[in-house]
């Protein structure tokens, strides 16, 4: 993909629709518009603000729809002649009518895990603010869910953050024993990288002073010897799961991954993403949605270290049953709050045992990262990778450089950077150079804005994480993602720190001169993520042709006060014209549509 392809504000489709198929796209929506433009509605929207996020036309007074497809928008007049009768005229009440969110990057299975685990995420996700707080949820969480736990001889946690913690230190096994000894208990870290567990996990594992640390992980140990302390890092941290989880049934992860969707769904997302499957994963998905339970799309990006036959078999711009397989995804590091990113220098003020000049680590071998990039080059498939700090994305910059080199620049796989926390200003010039598209994380602003600032980065830097600002002097589009599980995936969140870039603890806003405007951010969580996805055409904006895809928020976000943005509501998430979320009313506010 050229630089020029993503340099503009919104795609331009004279530039695109060039080959075979788009032309045969366009063509079938234009017959779509005009086999429609006379014929009845099913249901028109009208009565609050809509927002299209086409900067043609960003406002509309009514949106028709019939048969899942958008068949009018424009003024009350013009649509209402399309009403019939049996036409829905859904009024909005005042409320805010958007094109579905777009899900850049995230986990949906394991995000339903996360609705399902223990919840000892830090304030205002959860109550944990220290290590006997962290204690009493997880027995709270045991007395709740005894059934569960002898079931699956397991307890599981989600998202503590040493961080936020008191102590400013990982629970270790022996916080965990004071617990459990008698089921093995894991406790996700909320970066997903590192595993907190007791001492019946780790001899479920194996796992003693004599196991070596495997490539690409740690097993921490106890200060003065090796015996392990509980905490788990990368790929020690993965391969303990495998075995932890190892107990689950085919039927625990169609559980996770239908409760991921309604939980993506009550957000405002009908696309999400499972951003690093594999084989299992993707069939176990592929079976929820052959009997036809998905109500939202989801396009699978499986691990291209495990089996890359199978992505080139399964690959797919077109949805079966609401499921696809998007392309691969190469992880070259790890968790810049937890430590494990790589960073081209040396971590600021990290906390814990760590020696002189430590920068993390990749989690992939340089060969292994410019093989796989240059295999998906190939092979004709888009892949996105996951770095976050300096270190890997200069890896990833390489890589992508000399398989265009090797295999020239025509063609547009639209490679995506996931993350990029810590880019350098001549990294973002070389991304578009190179074409490489951003999904950034500006999420982190809030949640670990201060963290960064006094540990990880430093002051000097942290103001330039997750750099927004700088992607769009340069003419870039991006998305934004909130990466759940390591966050929920709260799509107001994700406005307001993009928008805002509000520290949760200290209120200081870090980076002002990296914050855009509400609609850039809009289009961050639409229109341009459906780029990112090759699906421009069918999702992303309310535009005639287009998927009905919609959200109805409480508010509209272009009308409300910056520091009020978290506080939106998602009331309504609809899928090809048909709700498939709706809130539950207050009785002590104002009713929904």
């Amino acid at each position: 993909m050229s630089s020029k392809g993503i340099t503009h504000t919104t795609p331009r489709r004279s530039a695109r629709l060039r080959s075979p198929a788009r032309l045969v796209l366009a063509a079938s929506l234009a017959l779509v518009t005009a086999a429609f433009a006379g014929e009845p509605a099913d249901t028109i929207w009208t009565g609050g603000s809509i927002l299209t996020m086409n900067d043609k036309a960003m406002r509309a007074e009514a949106v028709a729809v019939r048969d899942g497809r958008i068949v009018a928008v424009g003024k009350d007049r013009d649509v209402l002649a399309l009403k019939g009768p049996a036409t829905r005229v859904q009024d909005l009440g005042g409320h805010a009518l958007l094109p579905g969110f777009v899900d850049a990057h995230s986990h949906v299975l394991t995000g339903g895990l996360q609705g399902l685990a223990a919840n000892v995420l830090a304030p205002p996700d959860g109550k944990v603010t220290d290590i006997a707080s962290l204690q009493a949820v997880v027995r709270q969480w045991m007395a709740e869910n005894a059934e569960t736990v002898r079931k699956t001889n397991l307890v599981i946690g989600f998202g503590y953050d040493n961080a936020t913690l008191a102590e400013q230190r990982h629970p270790t096994r022996d916080d965990l024993d004071a617990i459990t000894t008698e089921f093995p208990l894991v406790l996700m870290h909320q970066s997903g990288h590192l595993l907190a567990v007791n001492s019946q996990a780790l001899a479920l594992n194996g796992i003693t002073a004599a196991t070596p640390d495997p490539a690409g992980g740690i097993i921490r140990r106890r200060a003065g010897s090796n015996e392990p302390d509980g905490v788990l890092e990368e790929t020690a941290a993965f391969m303990a799961l495998q075995k932890l989880f190892a107990g689950f049934g085919a039927d625990a992860y169609e559980n996770f991954f239908r409760a991921g969707t309604a939980l993506w769904a009550s957000y405002g997302y009908t696309t999400a993403q499972e951003g690093r499957s594999n084989p299992d994963t993707t069939e176990t998905m592929r079976k929820v949605a052959a009997r036809g339970e998905l109500k939202i799309d989801v396009v699978s990006y499986p691990d291209v270290l495990v089996d890359r036959d199978y992505i080139k078999q399964n690959v797919s711009r077109n949805y079966k049953d609401r499921l696809r397989v998007g392309g691969a995804k190469l992880t070259i590091d790890g968790s810049p709050q937890g430590f494990t990113a790589w960073r081209d220098r040396p971590y600021y003020n990290p906390v814990g045992n760590y020696p002189a000049g430590y920068r993390g680590y990749p989690a992939v071998t340089t060969d292994d990262a410019i093989a796989a990039v240059d295999w998906a080059w190939a092979n004709d498939i888009q892949i996105l990778t996951h770095a976050n700090a300096e270190a890997a994305s200069d890896l990833l910059i390489s890589a992508v450089n000399v398989a265009q080199l090797k295999h020239g620049t025509g063609k547009d796989l639209r490679p995506v950077l996931i993350h990029g926390q810590f880019l350098r200003e001549d990294q973002v010039d070389a991304l578009k150079r190179l074409g490489i598209f951003p999904s950034l994380f500006p999420m982190h602003t809030f949640y670990w804005g201060d963290w960064h600032t006094a540990h990880t980065v430093g002051p000097d830097l942290a103001p330039d994480m997750s750099p927004t600002g700088w992607v769009r002097e340069r003419g870039l589009m991006f998305s934004t993602h909130h990466d759940a599980p390591v966050a929920f995936p709260d799509s107001m969140r994700v406005l307001a720190a993009t928008v805002t870039r509000v520290a949760r603890g200290s209120g200081r806003v870090i980076g002002p001169h990296q914050r855009v405007d509400v609609i850039t951010a809009l289009k961050a969580m639409t229109i341009w993520p459906a780029w990112q996805h090759f699906e421009e055409d069918t999702k992303g904006s309310i535009e005639v042709g287009k998927l009905a895809d919609f959200v109805i928020l409480s508010s509209d976000p272009t009308k409300v006060r910056k520091a009020k943005l978290a506080d939106i509501t998602v009331l309504e998430t609809i899928k090809e014209g048909a709700t498939v979320y709706r809130r539950k009313p207050d009785p002590a506010t104002a009713s929904g549509p």
